[in-house]
């Protein structure tokens, strides 16, 4: 019964990159929900990259605040990541709740990563300001 279940484990083991693949979308004219679904959520995926990067550069900029810093003003870096915390569980939280103009449906996916897209580049914006006032 082992060399079954070896074989069964080895079967769907080599058939993971298939399902790895990329979907494919017309993100320049979607035409179906899935495609407006997929085109949304790489929107986001795209808008989550550039938040990621702004936060390590506005955390360095922090961490050199604090360097820099008496102990009594040390600690702009831990704000940070405690606000930043805090924003993903709002943002999260927050496009949920906005996806339920759709729930269940298939045009919610589209909404939660539109609203995810939107807030995240908002907060990417908010953190280059921040990087630009503790610079100066």
């Amino acid at each position: 019964m082992k060399s079954v279940s070896a074989a069964a484990a080895a079967l769907v083991f080599c058939a993971l990159p298939a399902f790895a693949q990329e979907p494919k979308a017309n993100c320049k004219n979607p035409k179906t929900q899935m495609e407006m679904n997929i085109c949304s959520q790489r929107d986001f995926d795209a808008a989550d990259k550039a938040l990621n990067a702004q936060y390590q550069a506005t955390r360095k900029t922090m961490k050199a605040w604090d360097a820099d810093a008496t102990p009594d003003s040390k600690g702009a870096d831990d704000a940070l990541v405690k606000a930043q915390r805090a924003w993903v569980a709002y943002r999260d939280a927050q496009c949920t709740s906005y996806g339920f103009q759709a729930h269940g449906g298939s045009m919610e996916p589209m909404l939660i990563s539109g609203c995810q897209a939107d807030l995240t580049r908002k907060r990417t914006a908010e953190l280059k300001e921040l990087t630009e006032a503790m610079g100066n």
